[in-house]
């Protein structure tokens, strides 16, 4: 099976964010996938979380890449800071603090790794086999929530 896998280099500026959606977008289109499917704008909410988390939590410049290839996509965003992510529990108002909850809901998998001096965090998700349709949504399986205290 071959793997192709795409990065960008993030700098350490929140203005970052929204150049790393356009360039995520833009190989997503490379890669077939419409920029209007349900998977697509997953995978770029995704992205956002990640790099903003990167940028905002670390101070550090950040590598973001995607892997196309097997059962679905990968995102990995790699940063300097050990600092291990920490999820956190965001009160009804707060503008920040839902990004780890967010990619817990929406990702197939996620997870993160020591990587030299610093960390890389993923997520997966999983493509729908060519010809098969998502299941009914009423016998659909739905994860329970993960609540981080």
């Amino acid at each position: 099976m071959q793997v192709l896998q795409v990065q960008l280099e993030v700098g350490p500026d929140p203005a970052e964010v929204g150049r790393a959606r356009r360039w995520a977008r833009s190989r997503l289109a490379g890669s077939g996938m419409g920029d209007d499917e349900p998977l697509a704008e997953t995978l770029i909410l995704l992205i956002s979380e990640l790099v903003t988390n990167a940028v905002v939590h670390t101070g550090c410049p950040a590598v973001l890449r995607m892997l196309f290839g097997g059962p679905g996509v990968r995102v990995e965003v790699a940063d300097a800071s050990d600092r291990a992510p920490a999820p956190r529990q965001a009160a009804g108002d707060d503008t920040g603090g839902r990004g780890l909850e967010l990619v817990d809901g929406l990702a197939d998998r996620w997870g993160w790794q020591r990587e030299g001096a610093g960390k890389r965090i993923w997520c997966e998700i999983d493509r729908a086999e060519p010809g098969k349709t998502a299941p009914d949504e009423n016998f659909a399986c739905h994860r329970e929530p993960r609540v981080y205290l």
